[in-house]
């Protein structure tokens, strides 16, 4: 499958844990990538300073759906399942 110009999706939707020129500590999910420029597409394609992961990163109907939105979906709903789970532990109090 071709990746459709100007989708970005994968470029918003999921986090991206690698430093990417602008945003050091990568960025988080849902967050536009500041490598993006206004029509969509990656400012850094094809340069070294690119992350790996968004090099190796292939379109696949099961991840990108037939549409923009049905990608954004798609990808938001993965970021949601494959993110960290917190556990939250209640505040004991000791009486005396």
């Amino acid at each position: 499958m071709e990746c459709r110009t100007g989708c970005a999706a994968c470029c918003i939707a999921i986090s991206i844990s690698s430093p990417i020129p602008g945003m050091a500590h990568g960025k988080p999910a849902g967050v536009r990538c500041v490598q993006l420029t206004d029509d969509n597409r990656c400012g850094i394609f094809g340069q070294k300073d690119r992350p790996a992961v968004c090099s190796g990163l292939q379109s696949e109907e099961e991840m990108c759906g037939s549409t923009d939105q049905e990608a954004f979906d798609i990808l938001t709903w993965l970021e949601q399942e494959t993110a960290p789970k917190v556990i939250s532990v209640g505040c004991f109090n000791e009486l005396g």
